[in-house]
């Protein structure tokens, strides 16, 4: 099931970067999985949009900086493919295919019978069986260019690329850890930040789909202050009225994604059984009251308050994409 674009082997440190923050971890014990230390560092607009790096020169002094603030240097890191670079797709393939052939014969059909809306993708294939007398995968693809640009912007400041995750992996293995996932449930992560939203169904174990919107950020509506467990701290401080015009596009998103998945995808015969809901997000809880009184679904968090680093330090719950990612490395 894992997206793994391989770089190295050894305990990694973990950053997470968005369009609006740089975001590390490093991991202290996986059984029970406490992190060691974290850290946030806030992005101004415009450096990463949509995912993609835009102003190479200021994120890398940025990243420098937190480099040196962090005490990372010289290590070897994992990283979160941005959600908005990032393809699941269900394909089928002649039977006869043999495993080591499988990625030549993707890369020759790429444009013919696989199409996709980016051109030299890198991606990873996970095998779903066979049906029809063929072979099924779930194909994750980003475009190759965009993800080295994180890769060489790592190795540019003497940092070591390792390996590169999907967010909702990174979350799955958390929820997966905590015995709560089940193999007969359908489960909808909804991955909601200050900048995007990320959503993603689950079959039992396996990723199916994932669909990823951008949110409206105005900076100057916000007040941003650096928290005492070293996270960013963000209040809003525009009109209220605003925030609800935003949930209520963040609920007919979901609700379009969760009728597809019933309608079009399964023919009505079943739909989503469970949301779990995750990010950075400063509303969160309310979020988390409305999506119960609009889908009806029972809906989990992770409980931030038992994750701790033995120094009663509590993980920020906009860390915890971070500690899953930590978590990529024990499987």
């Amino acid at each position: 099931m894992a997206f793994s674009l391989s770089f190295g082997n050894k305990r990694n440190v973990n950053l997470i970067f968005n369009d609006h923050s740089i975001r590390y971890l490093e991991l202290k014990s996986v059984h029970p999985p406490i992190p060691l230390k974290w850290g946030e560092h806030f992005l101004p607009p415009g450096v990463i949009s949509d995912g993609k790096i835009t102003d190479y020169e200021t994120l890398s002094t940025i990243l420098d900086e937190c480099i040196e603030e962090w005490k990372i240097q010289r290590r070897q890191v994992n990283f979160i493919v941005p959600d908005p670079l990032v393809i699941i797709r269900k394909i089928a393939i002649p039977i006869d295919i043999q495993e080591d052939e499988v990625k030549s014969h993707l890369y020759m059909e790429l444009g013919s019978s696989i199409h996709l809306p980016f051109e030299d993708p890198v991606f990873d294939v996970y095998p779903l069986g066979e049906k029809d007398g063929k072979k099924e995968l779930l194909l994750f693809a980003s475009p190759e260019k965009f993800v080295m640009d994180f890769a060489n912007l790592l190795s540019s400041l003497k940092l070591q690329p390792a390996a590169a995750d999907i967010s909702p992996l990174a979350l799955y293995r958390i929820y997966y850890m905590m015995d709560k996932a089940h193999r007969a449930e359908n489960l909808f992560t909804a991955h909601i930040n200050l900048t995007s939203v990320s959503m993603c169904i689950f079959e039992g174990h396996i990723p199916y789909f994932m669909r990823h919107f951008p949110l409206d950020f105005n900076v100057a509506k916000w007040d941003v202050r650096r928290g005492r467990s070293d996270e960013c701290e963000y209040v809003f401080k525009g009109d209220p009225a605003e925030l609800e015009e935003q949930f209520l596009s963040i609920y007919s998103e979901m609700g379009k994604l969760m009728d597809f998945y019933r309608y079009s995808v399964s023919g009505g015969t079943k739909g989503v059984t469970k949301i779990l809901l995750d990010g950075d997000h400063p509303m969160l809880n309310k979020i988390h009251k409305e999506l119960g009184e609009q889908f009806g679904l029972p809906i989990v968090t992770f409980p931030s308050e038992t994750v701790q680093n033995g120094r009663n330090r509590i993980l920020p719950p906009g860390h915890t994409l971070a500690l899953g990612l930590a978590l990529k490395e024990v499987e």
